[in-house]
């Protein structure tokens, strides 16, 4: 049986590999404007440094099962670690535009080999823990947009954009050196997975348009709420620190959600409260964006904050065996965000043409009707049988 101190040492390594899991996308944001600048990317262009990402992520986590055939559990965790980290140093040494979408997709496939393989290293290992945990995981993923998108404008008002950019090799090399310590001469997770014919099952599909059009309100945010204000005339910090608000509500709900959910069956009250708050923070961009901006910063992070763990949690309630849940998991989120990068590259299009990424806050609103009609049918108790 692992010591209090080993579980919380591995507890340490998982917090940390989460912090690195999006600020290759969550630095770009505030420094959007001086990078097009200094690059010639295009709206549409500058979108893929977010799509790009995200969409590899999809791909490689609908991959789950072969990547773990190909790689075993610790070693593929540090080497999408080593991944984040080389897209970051790139950055910082060559700031080129191909260089830039180039590091996009090396940090992407980091971020998916990563994502695909540490849920079911903590649905094996966890056992009924594992809905907890899978919240500071979150969190913590979470928690390094906020710093990320935070510090990187006042990080390139003292430097530049490059350095802005590649800092975050540091805390890469760090989650690595960490990861790799913690699990020295730990078991990979025994036997073999079963391949789960998932993407036949209807209600799969369901959670995946469930994860996939809330994680797109984040991407989208992610991307375009910075740019969207320094078009307003805000300076890059206020937007960065605007972004930061978001990113530290998104910790705060997702603190509470690891409170709450193992205490409660039914995750749909929840649910229900995080999009009415997404739909009147978007209603507030589109509406009064220098009047409403910090109060809809606030509902739009409490609710992304809400929702991306339960998104997650209630998949893989879904399946009644570990291998079953993280079956469901990872075509929920591979598939999930493959849909999500439709939505930031669907505004840096309506930026680019009609200099306006009102419209794409109206289609998220709208888009929350959807997914609370989705949520009305994810009833506690329900699993998907193979």
């Amino acid at each position: 049986m692992p010591t209090a101190y080993n579980r919380w040492l591995c507890a340490l390594a998982i917090v940390l590999v989460g912090i690195n899991l999006r600020p290759t996308m969550a630095a770009i944001g505030p420094l959007l404007d001086a990078i097009q600048r200094d690059t010639g990317l295009s709206d549409t262009g500058a979108s893929l440094l977010t799509t790009l990402p995200v969409a590899l992520m999809g791909v490689c986590l609908l991959a789950t099962a072969r990547l773990t055939t190909w790689v075993k559990e610790r070693n593929g965790i540090a080497l999408g670690l080593a991944l984040i980290l080389m897209s970051s140093l790139l950055r910082w040494l060559i700031p080129s535009a191909d260089l830039l979408l180039a590091t996009a997709i090396l940090g992407g496939i980091g971020i998916a080999v990563v994502q695909a393989m540490l849920p079911i290293l903590i649905r094996h290992r966890a056992g009924v823990g594992a809905a907890s945990l899978m919240g500071v995981y979150s969190t913590a993923i979470m928690g390094g947009a906020f710093l990320s998108g935070t510090a990187s404008p006042w990080m390139a008002k003292v430097y530049d954009w490059p350095a802005a950019l590649g800092i975050w090799a540091l805390p890469a090399l760090v989650g690595c050196l960490v990861w790799w310590g913690a699990t020295t001469g730990k078991d990979n997770v025994p036997g073999k997975p079963r391949r789960l014919p998932v993407s036949s099952k209807s209600r799969a599909w369901l959670l995946l348009a469930f994860f996939g059009l809330s994680t797109g309100a984040y991407t989208l945010v992610l991307a375009w709420l910075p740019p969207f204000y320094t078009g307003l005339g805000w300076s890059a910090e206020s937007a960065g620190i605007m972004l930061g608000i978001v990113t530290l509500a998104q910790v705060v709900a997702g603190v509470g959600v690891s409170y709450w959910v193992s205490r409660c069956a039914d995750r749909r009250l929840v649910i229900f409260a995080a999009i009415g708050a997404l739909f009147l923070g978007l209603l507030g961009f589109a509406i009064e964006p220098q009047l409403g901006a910090w109060p809809c910063a606030l509902l739009a992070g409490l609710r992304i904050g809400a929702l991306f763990p339960l998104g997650l949690i209630v998949a893989m309630d879904h399946g009644e065996t570990a291998d079953e849940a993280g079956a469901i998991a990872g075509f929920v989120q591979g598939g999930g965000y493959v849909l999500a990068a439709a939505l930031p590259l669907l505004a840096g299009f309506l930026r680019q043409h009609l200099a306006d990424l009102s419209l794409a806050w109206w289609l998220m609103a709208v888009l929350c009707l959807v997914l609370w009609l989705i949520a009305s049918r994810l009833r506690p108790g329900t699993h998907i049988s193979f």
